[in-house]
């Protein structure tokens, strides 16, 4: 019997989304082979947007207790320190898809990694320094990361936002 599909669009910029990977995983884990769950990218901030005002955004991460206060939610943390938020979601959507390219486990892997640094962590995931720490701590093999670079990732990540739009 073939499994059931499910297609999600997420952004990493979401905590929403955030929760609903907890949740797929999950799904994954009690259902084993039956389903097979397909993440999409999303864009929240298809577009970069630096130099964001820290204040505002601190004060907009504290509305991440909300869903941190449902069950089975991710790890939370009001933004602290003097680092900025991520300018948009493109380049950890872009490692993302270098991640599938190796495995659905790299994929995984990276995919809650990603999730976790921004929300857990407060770690800008729009900064390429920090997405190649974050490669290196995960045991990806480095040379494997420049496909994020490729034009073709971005192409996809910006076909799978468009796909979402017209649903």
């Amino acid at each position: 019997m073939e499994p059931v599909r499910l297609v999600v669009y997420s952004d990493y910029l979401c905590p929403w989304c955030y929760n609903a990977s907890v949740r797929m995983e999950q799904l994954e884990r009690e259902l084993g082979d039956a389903v097979r769950v397909e993440w999409r990218s999303y864009l929240l901030r298809p577009n970069a947007s630096p130099g964001r005002d820290l204040e505002k955004f601190r004060e907009y991460t504290r509305s991440w207790l909300r869903p941190a206060g449902e069950p089975d939610s991710g790890e939370f943390r009001v933004w602290e320190g003097d680092a900025g938020p991520p300018s948009h979601s493109i380049p950890a959507h872009r490692v993302a898809k270098a991640a599938a390219r190796i495995s659905q486990e790299a994929f995984r892997s990276l995919h809650r990694g990603l999730l976790r640094a921004y929300f857990a962590e407060n770690r800008d995931i729009s900064d390429r320094a920090t997405l190649r720490e974050l490669w290196g701590e995960l045991g990806l093999p480095a040379e494997a990361l420049a496909v994020a670079d490729a034009p073709e990732v971005l192409a996809q990540v910006r076909a799978e936002h468009a796909e979402a739009l017209e649903l």
